[in-house]
């Protein structure tokens, strides 16, 4: 199997199941446009996240990790009349091309873009009171990955579901001597989860448009 072959499958199952979205479409337009990285998740991977929201009843979204807005704006569409998505961008740049995405799909009430370093911002909404979130998505710089999952689970309650996205880094995440950062991230953000006694989690591998990488979901439990 070729990386061709997986851009080739999921085509086609998107053009059956997905669709065109001139939305979303921009979206990405505008984000290449500006010279933001084409890391945005892939099409059908945000239906995936939007499905799961909508399956969560979902009236709350965090989002660690903003990029152009591309999730965001699938996340968002999930929520019903009166639901928020709060997310975290660290760079403006990116932030300014999201509003900007996310004003045109419609969504600049439903969605409150932060910006600066999600680690500054997210004790911030916990003093400001905001959660607890029905979902978190976390798709954000890999080695702080462990502290994202601190404050989600302060962020959350039981029935929250974690998402976080790039757990599988093209199969290193089995490498233990792994020199790279995002690696050990991933690999210490799993193992927090496995010990975390409140999450029930599994992850997926995936291969795709977007290459080899996969996704991680946990459940927060009750019992807390």
């Amino acid at each position: 199997m070729t990386q061709a072959r997986w851009a080739e499958v999921d085509d086609y199952f998107n053009g059956l199941l997905v669709g065109s979205d001139e939305v979303l479409d921009a979206a990405v337009e505008a984000s290449d446009e500006a010279g933001l990285p084409a890391i945005q998740v892939a099409a059908n991977q945000g239906k995936l996240l939007h499905l799961l929201a909508r399956l969560q009843g979902a009236r709350t979204v965090l989002e660690i990790g903003t990029l152009g807005g591309y999730s965001t704006i699938w996340l968002a569409r999930a929520l019903p009349e009166g639901g928020r998505l709060v997310t975290l961008e660290f760079d403006p740049g990116c932030a300014e091309v999201a509003r900007a995405n996310i004003e045109r799909a419609g969504l600049s009430d439903v969605v409150e873009i932060r910006v600066g370093r999600a680690l500054d911002t997210l004790p911030d909404l916990a003093e400001e009171g905001y959660g607890p979130f029905d979902v978190v998505f976390i798709d954000a710089d890999k080695p702080s990955n462990p502290d994202y999952l601190a404050w989600s689970l302060r962020l959350t309650r039981p029935g929250s579901l974690i998402i976080a996205d790039n757990v599988v880094r093209d199969g290193e995440v089995v490498d233990g001597g792994s020199d790279d950062p995002k690696v050990q991230g991933v690999r210490r953000f799993t193992e927090l989860v496995a010990a975390e006694p409140t999450l029930s989690a599994t992850a997926l591998q995936t291969v795709g448009s977007k290459g080899y990488d996969g996704l991680m979901m946990a459940l927060v439990a009750d019992g807390r």
